[in-house]
């Protein structure tokens, strides 16, 4: 376990590597993040989630002020998003706290939810014919499925957006739209779902309230990583960041899945 002056020096600089890795295609970075607070800093469950939601409330604004700059905005997409974000991380905050509070089956839900998500950013294609058009997916079923992203984001501590990116990008959306829209997405739902965790630890015993030195620690190497990522977007190839964060994202799936399942 790290002494406490150091743990919140790690937690800063290993957000900041994370968010600008994620920021660029419109990831937080919160979906790597968690697994790195429990077994790295210790942050213990279920207070992990609402930790990692003050993490993108505090890290998101830094990359949405950059993309603001560039005239990236996600505009209808947005709130599109955030009218099935919202009420969906409500609900994922009040599963979390009321079924899933054991260590072991959350380690099952972070499996569950990192081993899919990251085959499918590895195996995507920039570009092919199986893509689909981006207008084949309407407002009312994008809303509808980001209100089931919201869910399993409340309950993951994620916000969505690491969730919707790929299902965007993967429809056919640009990831100069996308980046904005679930970042902003990703923004808004943290905070409702910060709020909810703060409000469920008045009625409930134990840690489920945000570590709020290691939140705000994470946050801030956040703000500047997500900053530099969103900078630094239009010179990286978006085939190459793909493939990296899915190679992490199904790495710490595959570690987590064995420790839910060897104890």
């Amino acid at each position: 376990m790290l002494s406490e002056p150091l743990v919140y020096v790690v937690a800063l600089v290993a957000a900041f590597v994370i968010a600008t890795l994620a920021s660029p295609v419109g990831v937080s970075g919160a979906v790597l993040l968690l697994p790195f607070q429990v077994s790295v800093l210790g942050t213990p469950s279920p207070a992990v989630t609402p930790t990692n939601l003050l993490y993108n409330t505090v890290a998101t604004p830094g990359a949405l002020y950059r993309y603001w700059r560039q005239n990236q905005t996600g505009g209808a997409l947005t709130r599109v998003l955030l009218a099935g974000t919202i009420p969906g991380v409500v609900a994922g905050a009040i599963v979390r706290v009321e079924l899933l509070p054991d260590p072991r089956a959350f380690q099952a839900v972070i499996a569950i939810v990192l081993i899919p998500l990251g085959a499918w950013i590895l195996v995507g294609r920039r570009s092919g014919p199986i893509r689909l058009r981006a207008a084949h997916i309407n407002s009312v079923v994008l809303a509808v499925i980001a209100a089931l992203v919201g869910c399993v984001g409340g309950i993951y501590g994620i916000g969505g957006g690491s969730l919707l990116a790929p299902i965007l990008i993967g429809s056919g959306r640009s990831p100069s739209e996308v980046a904005p829209a679930t970042l902003a997405s990703t923004f808004v739902t943290s905070v409702a779902g910060v709020i909810t965790f703060v409000l469920l630890s008045v009625e409930h015993q134990g840690m489920v309230a945000p570590d709020w030195g290691i939140g705000l620690a994470l946050g801030v190497g956040g703000l500047v990583g997500g900053y530099t990522g969103a900078l630094l977007q239009p010179h990286l190839p978006e085939i190459a960041i793909r493939r990296l964060l899915g190679l992490l994202v199904l790495a710490i799936g595959i570690r987590y899945a064995w420790l839910a399942w060897s104890e």
